[in-house]
């Protein structure tokens, strides 16, 4: 590798750490707790017979925008179960803020949660740099955590940003999701903690449609559509039935709302590696 080859590398790196510090900047200034918990929209009452399914979900702006807990509590009471979701989330939070915030602290102990959701930055897995020095060391604080509270962690495997990140190498968007697969897989691996592979149904549904209309006019963030594939992949995930024919589609129409089911469904259990979706 020539001098000249070593310092554009590591401008670029620097540019990406500046990206990722100024993002956590704003993340530090405060992480949000919002709890679902009613009596007439979640579990309903303690007399009722059937179990109760609590989900944490700890994230930015991925879990936030389009409020992808609400939206996955629907989905999941119109498959039959009580359901209560909540969410630690601020814009731009890596792993590594939840690590330190006390409302995240706050957050895992409110409730006796059955699983807990923990989705990094955006970016930050995408480099082997950030993955060793910033995501793993996070990631294995918290799945401490969340194991110590009682609950089971499940890592939220994101989709990549729709034209990648090309100061970092990452020149498409399948580059770009293939690096982020490899964290996810690699730490999800070493902490026997199950995934839900949005990435995966989000590359499926890319494989079939020319403008999928997952990603918002920024290319990063999800749409509608986007959260609501990402929601059938969690219902999958979580309760390991398919969610195809389920009534609940938001603002979607019942054909796409279908599609999108029968690509989660397809992902997370009809994959021959499926298994380690589910942390086996």
């Amino acid at each position: 590798m020539t001098a000249m080859m070593v310092r554009s590398i590591g401008a670029h790196h620097r540019r990406g750490r500046l990206v990722i510090a100024l993002a956590a900047a704003m993340a530090g200034a405060a992480i949000l707790l919002v709890l679902g918990f009613s009596a007439r929209a979640g579990c309903g009452l303690p007399t009722d017979s059937a179990p109760c399914t609590h989900v944490l979900f700890i994230g930015n702006s991925y879990t936030s925008v389009n409020d992808l807990p609400s939206v996955f509590a629907n989905l999941a009471r119109s498959g039959g179960h009580r359901v209560e979701a909540g969410r630690a989330t601020a814009d731009g939070a890596r792993l590594a803020d939840h690590v330190s915030s006390s409302s995240t602290a706050a957050a895992m102990t409110s409730a006796k949660w059955n699983v807990v959701v923990l989705q990094e930055q955006s970016q930050i897995p995408a480099v082997e740099q950030f993955r060793q020095a910033e995501m793993y060391p996070a990631a294995r604080a918290l799945v401490a955590s969340v194991r110590q509270a009682g609950a089971e962690p499940m890592f939220f495997l994101t989709w990549a940003h729709r034209d990648g990140w090309p100061e970092n190498g990452l020149v498409d968007y399948r580059t770009m999701q293939s690096a982020i697969d490899d964290a996810y897989l690699a730490i999800a691996g070493e902490q026997h903690a199950a995934i839900a592979p949005v990435g995966y149904a989000w590359q499926a549904v890319l494989a079939n449609e020319a403008s999928p209309g997952l990603w918002q006019d920024d290319g990063s963030h999800p749409t509608a559509k986007g959260t609501y594939l990402a929601v059938c992949v969690f219902y999958a995930a979580i309760f390991r039935e398919s969610p195809a024919g389920l009534t609940y589609r938001g603002n979607l129409s019942e054909v796409e709302a279908s599609k999108l089911q029968e690509v989660a469904a397809a992902t997370v259990l009809s994959d021959p590696a499926a298994s380690q979706w589910l942390g086996r």
